[in-house]
């Protein structure tokens, strides 16, 4: 999910109640909810660097404790640099009571606990949509992914930042009225934030498993050879991915073994419209398969489902590499995309180039010329 969507979470999470027992608890979740995405830091070795290691070892049940446990050491840091600063302030007159240094106590066995909660967070939200992740890594490398929810949920951020925002509004307007205000607002802003989230995620979750079967009771007629009548067949495998905004539209690519075909499911009225043109799978040429055993092609296909994979060779017409810029008559630049990202939607037509594709240029030995992932050229 989006960073903004994540530090919200955080926060919606502490201001639950957990704010209450242990001091900096809404900077510690605020924090720990998009520390996972540190791995960002990947991209200063490259973009297919990048990529290899995007939601690796941060997004992880193994590396999550190691993650909580330096973001309290930086929370400590700065409750030690506050005590100091503290302490150098002149004493109050005698009488007066001062005011305390944090309104909760420091609790840094609880806070530690806080932390894993909102790191576990961001790994639920990253899980529910259809990139993935691998929380078991690096014992096992399997993807997982709910695919239920878009990469940016306007419902979900709605959600989170009214109950971010709504506290302080009525604080102001407290304030105004001489209201008594209180140290801890939110709260029940912060639960109907995340009720009404567990509400959206399991509508979603429920429509996207019927239209995972919508799109697979469909049937196509594949010739099998010119002589021969053509079979209608079933896909061999389905994905559905959700739309941005309406739960009942969902985007499928169904796997017809030789081929993808991208459609669109309207479980409202129950029709699924294929779109009409169809995604080949390559031949297997020397070309392919050494793009396949190259650095990016290698965590490509470990990454996708369902990766499609084009090839244009030497002697086609206008070959340009990912720049638009001419390769080699003499080499061969291979693609990989990945359907689930092949989408039209309002704002985001990205059908001809989705994001998330990689190029891998060849010479005519076949040895790798170049890599480059989303435009960009591993160096």
């Amino acid at each position: 999910m989006d960073p903004v969507t994540h530090i919200l979470l955080g926060v919606c999470l502490s201001r639950s109640g957990l704010n209450r027992r242990a001091a900096y608890a809404t900077l510690t979740m605020a924090v720990a909810a998009e520390f996972p995405d540190i791995d960002i830091l990947w991209a200063l070795r490259g973009p297919v660097a990048n990529f290899q290691h995007h939601r690796g070892i941060t997004h992880t049940f193994i590396g999550i404790p190691f993650e909580a446990g330096l973001i309290v050491a930086a929370v400590y840091v700065v409750h030690r640099l506050r005590v100091r600063a503290a302490l150098r302030r002149p004493t109050p007159n005698s009488g007066s009571r001062s005011k305390p240094l944090t309104p909760a106590p420091a609790r840094w066995g609880l806070l530690y606990g806080f932390a894993l909660l909102a790191l576990l967070s961001h790994l639920l939200l990253d899980y529910t949509n259809n990139y993935g992740l691998r929380p078991l890594f690096p014992f096992h490398t399997r993807w997982y992914s709910g695919s239920f929810v878009f990469i940016f949920d306007p419902v979900i951020f709605a959600f989170l930042l009214l109950a971010v925002a709504m506290p302080p509004l009525f604080g102001m307007i407290g304030s105004e009225i001489g209201a008594r205000r209180s140290s801890f607002r939110g709260r029940g802003w912060a639960t109907a934030a995340l009720l009404g989230i567990a509400g959206w995620w399991t509508l979603r979750a429920v429509e996207h498993v019927r239209a995972v079967q919508l799109a697979q009771a469909q049937t196509m007629a594949i010739p099998q050879s010119p002589d021969a009548a053509a079979v209608f067949q079933q896909p061999v495998r389905v994905l559905a991915n959700p739309d941005p905004i309406n739960p009942f539209l969902w985007h499928t690519v169904s796997d017809f073994d030789r081929f993808y075909q991208l459609g669109e499911a309207n479980l409202l009225t129950g029709a699924l419209t294929p779109a009409q043109e169809i995604y080949a799978k390559p031949e297997r040429t020397p070309a392919v398969l050494a793009a396949q055993d190259s650095p990016l092609g290698r965590v490509y296909l470990d990454w996708s489902p369902m990766p499609f994979i084009t090839a244009s060779h030497p002697g086609d017409a206008a070959i340009l590499g990912p720049d638009d810029q001419p390769i080699s008559p003499a080499n061969t630049l291979v693609t990989f995309r990945d359907p689930r990202f092949m989408l039209d939607l309002p704002m985001f037509h990205s059908r001809s180039r989705p994001p998330l594709t990689g190029t891998v240029e060849l010479d005519a030995g076949d040895r790798i010329v170049e890599q480059t992932m989303d435009g960009k050229a591993q160096r």
